[in-house]
């Protein structure tokens, strides 16, 4: 059992499904990113450099692809709430893989730099 694996095993079933889904798009574009938990939430490292992270809420989860990633991407996140790292999202309105692999591109763009 991974460190994500226990995380998540403590989150709502239904968050944990969403979370899941998220985790295994993650894993799916960038093969060889690492798994861990960082700040006490799911990240994800390439070459022990931060790529992206996401968590659960009471009332809401994040994904956390950095300040570059929100502000690249604000026009296609007009409904979520936002702050300078995180998109917050519910299960009424979850994030498309779209924006969740635009994002990690993104990411790998500022690591590879």
């Amino acid at each position: 059992m991974t460190a994500i694996d226990a995380y998540l095993e403590h989150v709502d079933p239904a968050q944990r499904t969403e979370l899941e889904r998220i985790r295994t798009i993650i894993k799916a574009t960038v093969l060889d990113a690492e798994e861990v938990i960082s700040y006490g939430i799911p990240v994800f490292q390439l070459r022990s450099k931060y790529l992206i992270g996401f968590a659960a809420f009471k009332h809401h989860m994040s994904l956390f692809p950095g300040a570059e990633a929100i502000e690249t991407l604000k026009p296609k996140l007009t409904e979520y709430k936002l702050s300078r790292g995180t998109i917050q999202f519910t299960l009424d309105k979850p994030l498309s893989e779209a924006i969740i692999i635009q994002a990690i591109k993104i990411r790998l763009r500022s690591i590879a730099t």
